[in-house]
């Protein structure tokens, strides 16, 4: 006969998943891939992938596929998550990124400048130093003590002009879904998105990856917003705002105002409720309910979209505003999809 403890317990396990079918209505459309797969948030995301699928497809570690990944996008003009993106407000370009593990072992640096690859300066802090977090010139230091080429103060052509073009009426709105906007460019169809207008961007690449081990790990590399105060530090690289790896769980990312991830702890709230029975989707869908939440009107003016990966290789994703994508990759597949949404 159970006792009390036995029994509270077996009932508290069985609590979340019917919680989460009553609160949602109804079973999401179930996305589920052989492992090994990557993830990456947005269109863009089929270039970081298929730069991770080089790991994964030969038994390689997810953390080694998600780097790759994200040094993929660093160093992709169009993408804007590297030193060619925009500056802030003040002119300077400046770059946070997180990556962890599949034993939470996790490492971000933020406002970093003239390094290429924030992504493996974040790796670099997590393999061989006690600390998790570097900011600044502490984290330029770091990188450059460490074997890391301090790149020359300059911005891009195109960069520089978007900048000139902003300061003239410094309007700051970011433009919702800029990461799937063709670019309107200066000079060719391959240089960064420039807006006449001057309005406010931001690229964020998120990768998640389930590699042949059944191991996960994540990364996470931006630019920030575009025109942003100097100094402002989004949710990309906050363990547990942008990305968050639990490997008996699953993986997440999101990408968006990452003011909004970090008043919630979006990713980790995603694995957590993944922990208690939510699907993917559905996880997804919660924290960005708790977005809009707090400020309904305004939630119609921003976007944020998130995206988990579950440990047995399901997939979700959802997201405030209509437009968010995600593309995902491993054998048998190699594809886009759009979230769904809050409001359309």
């Amino acid at each position: 006969m159970p006792n009390r403890r036995t029994f509270l317990k077996t009932s508290l396990l069985g609590l979340p998943l019917i919680a989460s079918e009553r609160a949602f209505g109804q079973k999401p459309a179930e996305q589920k891939f052989k492992r090994p797969v990557v993830v990456s948030t947005w269109d863009s995301g089929i270039r970081a992938n298929a730069a991770a699928w080089k790991v994964l497809e030969n038994k390689g570690r997810a953390l080694d596929a998600v780097e790759n990944a994200a040094k993929s996008a660093e160093d992709e003009v169009s993408c804007c998550v590297g030193l060619d993106a925009y500056p802030d407000r003040d002119g300077y370009v400046t770059l946070d990124a997180s990556i962890m593990d599949e034993k939470a072992n996790c490492g971000s640096v933020v406002f970093l400048q003239h390094i290429k690859h924030p992504i493996s300066v974040a790796r670099k802090l997590m393999e061989t130093t006690k600390h998790v977090f570097l900011a600044g010139d502490g984290a330029m230091q770091f990188a450059v003590e460490n074997g890391f080429e301090r790149m020359p103060d300059r911005l891009s052509p195109d960069a520089e002009k978007a900048w000139k073009e902003w300061l003239k009426k410094s309007d700051y709105k970011p433009v919702i879904n800029i990461e799937n906007r063709k670019p309107v460019s200066l000079k060719s169809p391959s240089s960064p998105a420039f807006f006449p207008n001057g309005a406010a961007n931001h690229d964020t690449m998120g990768t998640i990856a389930l590699d042949a081990a059944g191991d996960l790990s994540g990364a996470c590399t931006t630019s920030g917003m575009a025109f942003k105060l100097h100094g402002r530090v989004g949710d990309s690289p906050i363990i547990g705002a942008g990305l968050f790896v639990d490997n008996k769980v699953g993986a997440a990312t999101s990408s968006g105002v990452g003011e909004e991830v970090i008043r919630i702890c979006g990713t980790h709230l995603i694995i957590e409720l993944m922990r208690f029975g939510y699907p993917p989707e559905n996880a997804c869908m919660e924290a960005v309910r708790r977005i809009a939440a707090r400020d309904p009107a305004a939630a119609r003016d921003l976007q944020v979209g998130f995206v988990a990966l579950g440990k047995s290789g399901d997939v979700g994703a959802y997201s405030v505003l209509k437009g968010f994508t995600y593309s995902v990759t491993n054998g048998e597949i190699n594809k886009t999809f759009e979230a769904k949404s809050l409001f359309k």
